[in-house]
């Protein structure tokens, strides 16, 4: 298993370097939609559309309303990012209410539509974050990335009180706060390299906080719907690693939401 990890790790890690801060414009967005299909091929088993052809089907409307965004102009426009707000929101009382208040996401229809305004809007933000400069998109890389080091950390120190024992029994407070403590010092860190006013600063770790709470919750959401399907990966594409899924859950949150945060920034 860690020979295959490290061999995956090899592979793909030059790759979605090269993807992500080599390309730009059509061609960044033709490389990130195509992980988005990759993750809407596993999203759909999430939503129990185990047959190949209705989840290919899947997957074909995600790409062709992929499409539809980006002939309209949609995909730079500030309402997917909100679409994605409404329901990171909403996720909250999913995860917080598990497995009781599961009715409105209980049946593969409910969760194939989820998993439009999970993955539609997460696409959409990484071409704004890519159209508004490479330092804002490996920001939220970063913040992503650190925040899942403090937690684990923290976590594994001092993690006593369970964040959410039904849906992801290993997650702690703790693990939550050391997350927050890691962005923090890479918010005051990019404040200064930038450099950043100083409201400009004081935004940017409100937001930076604010972001690493949200990746929180793309990881739980994707913990509870693994859950109820009873399974341990979103996926088998990655050799080691699991699914697609399971390497950009976080990122499924933080990507639109820091996007509809630099608005203001």
């Amino acid at each position: 298993m860690l020979r295959q990890r490290i061999v995956t790790a090899a592979i793909l890690a030059p790759l979605m370097i090269a993807g992500l801060f080599g390309l730009d414009g059509g061609a960044f967005a033709l490389f990130t939609g195509g992980v988005v299909a990759l993750a809407a091929w596993e999203w759909a088993n999430l939503a129990g559309i185990t047959r190949w052809v209705p989840r290919l089907a899947y997957v074909a409307v995600v790409v062709a309303l992929m499409i539809a965004g980006w002939v309209s102009g949609a995909v730079n426009a500030a309402w997917p990012l909100w679409l994605a707000l409404g329901g990171w929101l909403t996720s909250v009382y999913w995860v917080a209410s598990y497995p009781e208040g599961g009715h409105q996401w209980r049946s593969p229809t409910g969760r194939a539509l989820v998993g439009l305004w999970v993955l539609l809007p997460c696409w959409a933000g990484f071409v704004q974050l890519r159209g508004d400069g490479l330092e804002w998109l490996l920001y939220v890389l970063l913040l992503v990335w650190l925040a899942d080091i403090g937690a684990y950390f923290a976590g594994r120190r001092f993690g006593r009180r369970k964040l959410a024992p039904r849906v992801s029994p290993g997650k702690s407070w703790e693990g939550v706060y050391g997350g927050m403590a890691a962005t923090a010092l890479l918010a005051a860190s990019y404040a200064v390299i930038l450099p950043l006013g100083g409201v400009e600063a004081l935004w940017l770790v409100v937001a930076t906080l604010l972001i690493t709470l949200v990746s929180v919750l793309g990881d739980l959401l994707e913990s509870l719907f693994k859950r109820w399907r009873g399974i341990k990966d979103s996926g088998s594409l990655l050799p080691g690693h699991g699914g697609i899924l399971d390497r950009i859950d976080s990122l499924t949150a933080a990507v639109p939401l820091f996007a509809l945060l630099l608005l203001w920034l």
